[in-house]
């Protein structure tokens, strides 16, 4: 198996770390302090195609493969996982929109997040409705030629600054099957009825913008139906393979970032007349961090591969890589504040921040526990 990345994407790390260091790292805890969204940083992001890495480059974007993407992500969430995450998910719902919506619809959604004049979601989680997409209880009924949206979507990335949202909703109650009945519906966020409300108080990734959606008889024309009505359920789980493998790419970087700043921090650190990194202790601690993030980047490299490739194995290896990659970063933040001792519980340093945000990981697009039973249903079903 070749584990060397080619030139041109050693060279996609680079210029993403660069961005990093210059856009992201002087800034980071100012907007992190003040939960707001990183607008002037976006723009530049945009500029560098960040916003759009995924997007087909006929429609303006980088085109990258889910491998590229990965390495993108791992180097913008090793120096602030909050402002990373508003620029990699300027372009959340596009998928669904790539993949099963019209020519028309990826010319008018997908060209704007490229070029940075547009921000979208997509809204599938609900104030009672997690783990169990099938309990989607937000309505769109069929009005003529339009659609009526009613309900509520909670958590939603991009909330309150997104321009449109693929929202997964219920279009036939009475279906028999319960994954069935469900559509993706694209809901511009000037429409009559829609509001957000930011929310405020995260743990972490403070700079990208969360919030709830309320959906008073909004009507949308048939046209932004996504695909077929009635498999929206099953269109998306076709995503959730790559979707968690990028969410295990970001505790990658989150880790990254602990490794990184511990080890610095652990050099000059003086006490008892040396450097704190010259006790085994503080030595074992970093070389079990650095080893459990090289394992976490090559399993989910390895699945992101195998998003590209069709391998059968991939949404095993997707959850094992969120499960695994998620808990390392939480270990490595954790361990990087230890090593920092009490400069590490203040702001003055980045670990504090990366200890925060490093629980997301844990939680959204699917919890650990969500995780495991996947990798379990997937041993018992067919083996790996």
């Amino acid at each position: 198996m070749d584990f060397e990345l080619s030139d041109e994407q050693e060279a996609i790390r680079e210029e993403v770390r660069r961005f990093a260091e210059n856009e992201i790292a002087p800034v980071a805890t100012e907007y992190d302090v003040e939960e707001k969204y990183p607008h002037e940083v976006m723009e530049k992001a945009a500029e560098m195609g960040l916003t759009g890495s995924g997007i087909p480059i006929e429609y303006g974007g980088a085109g990258y493969t889910p491998l590229e993407n990965a390495i993108i992500i791992e180097e913008l969430f090793s120096y602030d996982p909050g402002i990373a995450l508003s620029i990699t998910s300027a372009a959340f719902g596009a998928d669904a929109i790539r993949e099963f919506g019209t020519e028309a619809q990826k010319e008018e959604y997908l060209t704007p997040i490229a070029e940075g004049d547009a921000v979208m979601g997509t809204a599938i989680s609900e104030p009672d409705t997690g783990s169990d997409v099938s309990a989607v209880s937000t309505r769109a009924e069929k009005d003529g030629d339009e659609y009526v949206l009613n309900g509520n979507k909670m958590w939603i990335t991009n909330g309150s600054v997104g321009d449109y949202f693929v929202v997964m909703c219920k279009t036939n109650p009475e279906a028999d099957d319960r994954y069935a009945g469900f559509s993706q519906i694209i809901v511009e966020s000037d429409r009559d009825g829609f509001s957000a409300e930011k929310i405020t108080g995260k743990l972490g990734i403070r700079a990208s913008d969360t919030a709830e959606l309320i959906f008073d008889d909004v009507r949308v024309p048939e046209e932004n139906l996504v695909g077929t009505e009635g498999m929206g359920f099953l269109q998306l789980m076709q995503f959730f393979d790559e979707t968690r493998t990028m969410v295990a790419a970001q505790a990658v970087g989150i880790a990254k970032g602990a490794c990184e700043r511990a080890l610095d921090y652990a050099q000059e650190r003086e006490q008892f007349g040396k450097s704190i990194g010259e006790f085994q202790a503080i030595q074992h601690k970093l070389s079990e961090m650095h080893t459990k993030t090289e394992a976490a980047r090559n399993l989910t490299y390895k699945s992101a591969w195998s998003v590209d490739n069709a391998d059968d194995q991939l949404t095993a290896l997707a959850s094992m890589a969120k499960e695994f990659a998620s808990k390392t970063a939480v270990e490595c933040a954790d361990e990087a504040v230890q090593i920092h001792g009490g400069a590490g519980y203040v702001n003055d340093f980045d670990v504090e921040r990366l200890y925060r945000d490093a629980k997301i990981t844990q939680i959204y697009e699917g919890t650990t526990e969500i995780q495991k039973n996947i990798i379990a249903r997937e041993l018992m079903g067919k083996g790996f």
